[in-house]
């Protein structure tokens, strides 16, 4: 009896070393179970990209790969570029023909455009007689503008000839329009008789308006006579008015006697509203009535607007 109960036992403790061991065997996460961990891809695209925080320690023999793939492309669009990035040394002889054509194509566009960065000793035979053709014909327009970037010295005789005569075409203006850069020597005597008749008839243009500029002296006497009687015109107008630049001295009777006058009325009023300007000595009788009357209906006024 104990021998049969002993070897039940026995055959228990066999089937359950293994369940014992099933539960006690940690669990995988239901997630990751069955799959490998993906390696971190932040990395190896700093590398890829060349950023300082790129640790090449950590790259595989492919990623490094990929990695020398990435940094010849950017240095081969550095030199294709002209950056300053660029390290012609790491180029294969594959990649120096097409950066060389670049780089050449680059010099050929500033010397055509005549730009100081040019290089003239990098152009071929052809590209140099074109440049040389292009500075040459921006010089021309240089020199037929007047522009101070003009050189007559690389001018041909024909060119020379039409240069000077689009200066003496400017200068004619200049002289025409009384500008202070005309040179009168390079004057024709026929121009000489045109710029002649334009400032005199500036000048009587700065007479009419009675400009300060206006030369009385270059005016003829009948001119005289008309810039004359404008100044009087002008000079009684200030006096009537009262005005400090009022010259009495310069009226004739008639309009001294106008002046007078219309002092006379400026008065009667200056003294209606009791300003300091006011001569009470020279009003009549009439005006006297009339600025007492002003005067009560004013502070009549006054009173009543003070009144609560």
């Amino acid at each position: 009896m104990r021998t049969a109960v002993g070897s039940i036992w026995a055959v228990f403790a066999i089937c359950a070393v293994p369940l014992v061991a099933q539960s006690s065997a940690p669990k995988s996460s239901p997630k990751t179970s069955g799959k490998p961990a993906l390696p971190d891809q932040t990395n190896v695209q700093s590398c890829v990209k060349g950023l300082p925080s790129c640790d090449i320690s950590k790259l595989t023999v492919d990623q490094i790969k990929d990695v020398a793939k990435a940094a010849s492309k950017r240095n081969m669009d550095y030199c294709m570029d002209g950056s300053t990035l660029c390290d012609p040394t790491r180029l294969t002889a594959a990649e120096a023909a097409p950066v060389q054509a670049a780089r050449y194509r680059r010099n050929l566009e500033k010397c055509s455009e005549g730009s100081s960065a040019c290089n003239p000793l990098l152009l071929d035979t052809k590209d140099l007689a074109s440049v040389r053709a292009g500075a040459a014909e921006r010089n021309f327009s240089n020199c037929l503008s007047g522009a101070p970037n003009c050189d007559p010295v690389r001018l041909n005789p024909e060119q020379n000839k039409t240069v000077e005569k689009a200066a003496a075409r400017r200068n004619l203006e200049r002289c025409n329009e009384g500008a202070p850069s005309c040179d009168p020597s390079r004057l024709t005597a026929g121009e000489a008789l045109s710029v002649q008749a334009s400032a005199l008839r500036r000048n009587r243009e700065r007479c009419s308006n009675l400009a300060s500029a206006c030369d009385p002296l270059a005016l003829t006497e009948q001119e005289n006579k008309a810039l004359r009687i404008a100044l009087q015109r002008r000079n009684l107008a200030n006096c009537q008015l009262g005005l400090a630049n009022c010259q009495p001295l310069e009226l004739s009777q008639a309009d001294l006697s106008a002046a007078q006058a219309a002092f006379k009325i400026r008065n009667v009023e200056a003294c209606k509203r009791i300003l300091p300007t006011c001569d009470p000595s020279i009003l009549t009788g009439p005006d006297l009535a009339a600025v007492e009357a002003e005067v009560k209906l004013r502070r009549s006024r006054t009173t009543r607007a003070a009144k609560p």
